[in-house]
Parts: structure tokens; C-alpha cells; sequence
């Protein structure tokens, strides 16, 4: 990787937690699929803005109200031309990616789904993404369809075509499943769906922080990710939605902000964004999503996809070569994440013991027991790769995990 590894692994200096060490060992942290480290530049938006201008957004004159006020509408831009939007008023503040799901299914489910209609999900959805619309579904008295997926964990595109039909109001699909990586073909299945007079959500959790998104070019309805995965804080997500569509549906929440006028007889409810931003905002949050954001576009998101995905070839390379180890997800487009297993070995032994080395991975069912399912396993390990990693730190992780497959062999 030459001087791409140079540059990357001197960012790893701008992040307070990666100079941390584990069990007395230098922290590599392999689970930025879970959430991310943040640089230093956000933990200094964050603490500037609480120790020099703290104040609430849009509903005082007072200085430290309009200073506020105009860096959080900063931000909401910030975001619009992040993801390549039409109009900021696109851009509503969330809690997160789930958050932003479950408001959608709520408000568009009220606005747009009678019985009998159908929503169509994926194989390999985090639960986030199945959960909400199985509510839907039963308090809709509508049916949810799935698209199947094949052993190299792509999906079968015939069969999604099957599903799509007159009856299907919503396609809702993760553009990098969080459990095995596959980068699905997004403007395909949108332009699919379409073509069926049905609407899309794209699930960006894992891919807004990995690649450039261009909504309008995506021609997503809704499009939804978290600041946590993307170097920003907790308690912050993004729903981008179509404003014509976002005009047509009511209010998820009721409270301050989302009003225009309250009496006891009838309340009018607020303009796009505001009509879906109840009660005081996530102030600090969105200042801490913009300095992270800035932080990685001052990178490129395009040179930042190129270098993690060198580091999955890599990664790849050295895995495949273990005996009995089997990576699930093998499709020739992917995230920068690796799931596998270990014949006579379970994920989450395999976790500890690395954990005592100083390598944070994540085991489990990733949030998607479906996917478990279809692969006929319990568990997984997942190493997820951040442009703060380096080939040294994989180059460890690997002669790690070696030594730890043959101990628990023993």
C-alpha cells in the first residue's frame, strides 16, 4: 500500500482511544462495524460546545441561543451536501439509524400502507430493519416478503423481481449488510422497485461511513444512517426522505419544535424538517456529526473506500489461508468486514482470548439471527477494518489468531 499506509497510519495519532492500551497491550480495534473511535477534533466540537456555547436551538434571541442555533442548521447543510440531497429540509435529526427506521415505518406505514399491501425486505437485515416492519405489518394487517440470498451471500435478484408486484408499497434494504459485508446493488433494486410504483429505504448505517453517497443519484426515498459508525457520537442518525414523500406523512412524536400553533381544540404542526424534530434537539450530538464529518470528507471518502478496501484484500488473503476457517459473505463487492468461523471452535472463545491479546472483535449473531440462520450457525466473529487501521495491525491479528485456533484445539 506504500505511501496510502503511510498516510492512513499516521491518522491513527488523531485518536485519543487507539494510543489506549488492553489487557496491557496496544489496543487494536477491530469493531468499527459496531461503532467507531472518534478523532480528537470531535471530542474537542463536543467539549467546546458545552464549556463555550452551550445554548438551545431556536427558541431564544439571546446570543448563545442564536449561536447555537446557527451551528446546528450549519450542520443540517453540512449534511444535505455529505449525502448529495436536493433541499435541507430533507435532512431530519434522529437519535440514529434505528430511530430513523422505526419513524418511517410509523409515518409512512400511517400515511401509505393499507391491509393486504406488501413490504419487502432482505435475507440480511439487521434487525433494526426487520423489527419495525414486522410491526407495521401486524398493526397494518399488511405482509412482509423477503429476497432470498445465495451461499456467496449475494442476493438473488430474480427472486426479488418475483416479489415485486402491485401490492408492494415499501422495499426497505441495507446497502452493506452489517453481518457479512455484501454492497448490494442499491440503484438496481431502486430502480426495481420503481418500476413496481413502490418506494425504497436504503439502510446506510455501514456504508455512509465507508462510501460517497449521492441520494438523488441512488433515487432513494428514504435514506438512513448513525453518527457512531462514521467517527461522530452516539444518540445521533440522519433520515433523509423525499420532501414530497416527508410532506405526505404525519408526525412520529408530538411536542416543542414540531408546532406551529397549539390550542386545546387543534394543533397545526411545523414545516419540514421541524415536523419531525419534537422536543429539545441532540445539540451537541450534531456538532459533534459535523466535525466528523468534515474530518472525513478533509480525508476523501473515495481514497478512504480505496485503502479499506486493501486492507479486506489483505485481511482476505491471510484468513482464507487458515485451515477450517470459512468466511461468509464472499461476494466480489464488499464492505471492509470479514464474518467467518472455525471448524471445532466457538466465536466466542475465539473473541476472548484475542481480547486478552489487545484485539477488540466482535462475536455473536451481529444483530441479524436470520443470516445466522440461512448459514447454519450460531455465531460468527467479525473483524471490521476504519481508515484508522493499518496492514500491521491485520498482520498481528492474523499471527494472533493462529495461536489462538491451535490452543483451543488442544
Amino acid at each position: 500500500m506504500g505511501n496510502q499506509s503511510t498516510f492512513f497510519s499516521g491518522l491513527r495519532n488523531d485518536f485519543p482511544m487507539l494510543l489506549k492500551t488492553m489487557h496491557g497491550k496496544p489496543l487494536i480495534y477491530l469493531d468499527s462495524a459496531a461503532t467507531s473511535q472518534k478523532p480528537q477534533v470531535v471530542i474537542d466540537a463536543i467539549s467546546n460546545f458545552y464549556q463555550n456555547e452551550y445554548g438551545t436551538v431556536h427558541r431564544a434571541v439571546y446570543e448563545l441561543a442564536l449561536h447555537s442555533s446557527w451551528h446546528y442548521q450549519e450542520v443540517r447543510e453540512l449534511v444535505r451536501s455529505f449525502i448529495g440531497a436536493k433541499k435541507v429540509e430533507e435532512i431530519i435529526f434522529t437519535p440514529g439509524t434505528t430511530a430513523s427506521i422505526n419513524l418511517v415505518a410509523y409515518s409512512f406505514g400511517k400515511a401509505f400502507v393499507k391491509p393486504g399491501d406488501e413490504i419487502i425486505i432482505s435475507a440480511m437485515e439487521h434487525h433494526s430493519n426487520i423489527v419495525p416492519w414486522q410491526m407495521l405489518c401486524e398493526d397494518r394487517g399488511a405482509i412482509l416478503k423477503v429476497i432470498p440470498m445465495d451461499d456467496n451471500g449475494e442476493l438473488i435478484i430474480e427472486e426479488y423481481e418475483r416479489l415485486l408486484n402491485p401490492r408492494t408499497r415499501l422495499v426497505a434494504i441495507t446497502q452493506i449488510a452489517n453481518s457479512i459485508g455484501t454492497l448490494n446493488p442499491i440503484k438496481t433494486i431502486v430502480g426495481m422497485a420503481h418500476g413496481a410504483g413502490a418506494y425504497v429505504l436504503v439502510d446506510g448505517a455501514q456504508s455512509a461511513p465507508h462510501l460517497t453517497i449521492d441520494v438523488q443519484d441512488l433515487d432513494a426515498d428514504f435514506f438512513v444512517f448513525s453518527g457512531h459508525k462514521m467517527l461522530g457520537p452516539t444518540g445521533i442518525g440522519i433520515l433523509y426522505g423525499k420532501a414530497e414523500l416527508l410532506n405526505q406523512m404525519p408526525p412520529y412524536q408530538g411536542g416543542g419544535d414540531m408546532i406551529e400553533s397549539v390550542t386545546f381544540e387543534k394543533t397545526r404542526y411545523n414545516v419540514l424538517p421541524l415536523k419531525f424534530e419534537a422536543g429539545t434537539p441532540m445539540i451537541a450530538e450534531v456538532i459533534g456529526l459535523g466535525a466528523a464529518i468534515r474530518y472525513l470528507q478533509a480525508i476523501g471518502l473515495d481514497e478512504i473506500h480505496d485503502y479499506e478496501q486493501a486492507l479486506l484484500k489483505h485481511a482476505s488473503q491471510e484468513l482464507q489461508a487458515i485451515e477450517g476457517l470459512r468466511i461468509y459473505g464472499v461476494a466480489p463487492q464488499k464492505g471492509s468486514l470479514i464474518s467467518f468461523t472455525v471448524d471445532g471452535v466457538h466465536a466466542l472463545d475465539i473473541g476472548s482470548l484475542l481480547d486478552l491479546k489487545g484485539i477488540a472483535v466482535r462475536t455473536g449473531h451481529h444483530c441479524a439471527q436470520p443470516v445466522m440462520q440461512r448459514f447454519n450457525v450460531s455465531s460468527m466473529v467479525r473483524a471490521s477494518f476504519a481508515l484508522y487501521n493499518t496492514p500491521e495491525e491485520i498482520d498481528y491479528f492474523v499471527e494472533v489468531l493462529k495461536k489462538t485456533i491451535r490452543m483451543l484445539r488442544l
